[in-house]
């Protein structure tokens, strides 16, 4: 995680994004041990309760359980209804943002499909002058 926090979101919230974020990226897995809330506190600088809130808003939402004396743990399935929940939003808020992009401009099926992200790329050698 990264503590840079920004002003649009509590940080609690930003918290829980990013443990979201962790389950479904496969970093925390089913089952992991979610770091303490001292030492998230600590290691960001974040008072403890804003941390226990943001843990607070995954045990509701079921993607962690609390174990009595030994932490909080992703729950079984986290990753599988996170990814139907994260999917529906997309399609529902980001793909018709997209979606207006890509006709405003123009671009055909195999246009997109022909393209390979920008992070697969490797960077280009630097080119000789003398040549």
């Amino acid at each position: 995680m990264e503590p840079n926090w920004n002003d649009n979101q509590p940080i609690y919230r930003q918290l829980r994004d990013r443990m979201v974020a962790l389950i479904l990226e496969g970093a925390l897995k089913e089952g992991d041990a979610l770091p303490s809330v001292r030492n998230v506190a600590a290691d960001y600088r974040l008072n403890p309760l804003t941390v226990l809130k943001g843990y607070q808003q995954l045990v509701d939402e079921g993607l962690v359980e609390k174990r009595r004396g030994l932490g909080m743990f992703v729950s079984d399935g986290a990753r599988r209804q996170l990814l139907s929940g994260e999917r529906e939003r997309f399609l529902n808020e980001e793909w018709p943002h997209v979606l207006a992009v890509i006709n405003r401009l123009g671009f055909t099926a195999e246009e997109l499909f022909a393209q390979e992200p920008a992070a697969t790329h490797p960077p280009s050698p630097p080119r000789n002058s003398e040549s």
